[in-house]
């Protein structure tokens, strides 16, 4: 038990990222009932659409689970109008601060919890009064900042005393032990759920991550400060070709448009973008979500059990 277990009431310091497009009703559910904490992604989603997510999650667990808002979606008035209304409890948020919706959240009684990568954003949340914050490193998928996440947690665990969740580059306990060892309260997930029977993904999506090594994603976007690690294909290597050589931006957008969708519905592993950190290589088949997760407690608790100082 830790402070993240207690302030949002699950079994286990686990929560699962908010991916775009993927984190859908059946893994939250998923997760949330095997003791940890699904998130619900607003990706494409409009306000009914979460509406109908939120109450299918509701109908299938009793269990708390919550939403990831992505700040910059052109929707989010709108998205955050449903959150409210539907008395969800947690919210986490990205790509942004929550400062315009934070009194609102706070009226409504609900858990604010902001993904930073960077120290000096961890402060300011803490000063708005979030209740905890996730620090997410570089080694994870899809949108990442500067830092990688050891030094990063390390940092912002030291400079807060809200609780702390690490994310960025965990898959199994071992992993879950260290994140505890620097601090952090608890860990946030998301690759390692891709390569469950309850991810609504193409199976070739899942079996890309599952034949991942400790290599295989790529980082493409940096000169453009818009990084995105993701699983490298024939797509992914052209559009580093073209942006090593300074092709203009929009021109490289031509490769990237709807890449997301090829991967996430059509199960195109050519030319879509599947999202993935680099602890990919440690996934080892398509499990269901509660086989994952009781391993994950499992080798921490041996984990613990064997360290020898």
């Amino acid at each position: 038990m830790t402070r993240i277990t207690d302030l949002v009431g699950i079994k286990y310091p686990i929560f699962q990222g908010g991916m775009q497009h993927i984190s859908r009703s059946p893994l939250v559910i998923a997760v949330s009932n095997a003791g940890g904490l699904g998130l619900l992604t607003t990706g494409a989603l409009d306000g009914e659409g979460l509406r109908k997510e939120i109450q299918t999650v509701r109908e299938n667990t009793d269990k708390p689970f919550g939403v990831n808002l992505n700040l910059l979606q052109p929707n989010i008035d709108e998205l955050v109008d449903i959150v409210i209304e539907e008395k969800v409890a947690i919210v986490t948020t990205g790509a942004g601060s929550p400062k315009k919706y934070f009194p609102r959240f706070k009226e409504a009684g609900i858990i604010v919890i902001p993904v930073v990568a960077a120290v000096k954003h961890a402060l300011k949340m803490q000063e708005m009064g979030v209740d905890a914050i996730i620090a997410e490193g570089q080694e994870g998928g899809g949108h990442i900042g500067k830092s990688s996440t050891l030094p990063l947690v390390r940092q912002i665990t030291e400079a807060v005393d809200i609780p702390v969740i690490a994310a960025g580059g965990f898959a199994d306990g071992k992993g879950l032990v260290a994140a505890l060892a620097l601090g952090a309260e608890g860990v946030q997930m998301g690759t390692v759920f891709l390569a469950t029977e309850e991810c609504p993904i193409p199976d070739s999506f899942k079996e890309s991550v599952v034949s991942a090594i400790d290599t295989s994603t790529v980082v493409t976007g940096r000169k453009g400060g818009h990084p995105v690690r993701a699983l490298q294909n024939d797509m992914l290597v052209e559009y580093l070709t073209l942006e090593m050589n300074n092709t203009p931006e929009e021109e490289l957008e031509k490769l990237t448009v709807g890449s997301l969708y090829r991967a996430v519905v059509e199960g195109d592993t050519k030319t879509g973008t599947m999202m993935a950190g680099e602890i990919a290589g440690l996934v080892p088949k398509i499990r269901p979500v509660k086989e994952v997760i009781d391993a994950i407690i499992k080798e921490a608790t041996e984990t613990i059990a064997n360290l020898h100082l």
